[in-house]
């Protein structure tokens, strides 16, 4: 589940990048950047490795 959750993040995270230089997708990409760092930390809270 928590390898699940990482790959969610760096998806998450390279949508955000890609949005952040295309201009297009508007404040969708910021609030998936959100949810991104809300699973990374939350899998820095449990204790275990990125």
């Amino acid at each position: 589940m928590s390898n699940l959750l990482y790959t969610i993040a760096v998806i998450l995270v390279l949508f955000w990048a890609i949005g952040f230089f295309a201009y297009s997708a508007g404040s969708i990409i910021h609030i998936l950047l959100v949810i991104a760092v809300i699973a990374i930390l939350f899998r820095l809270i449990q204790g275990r490795k990125i």
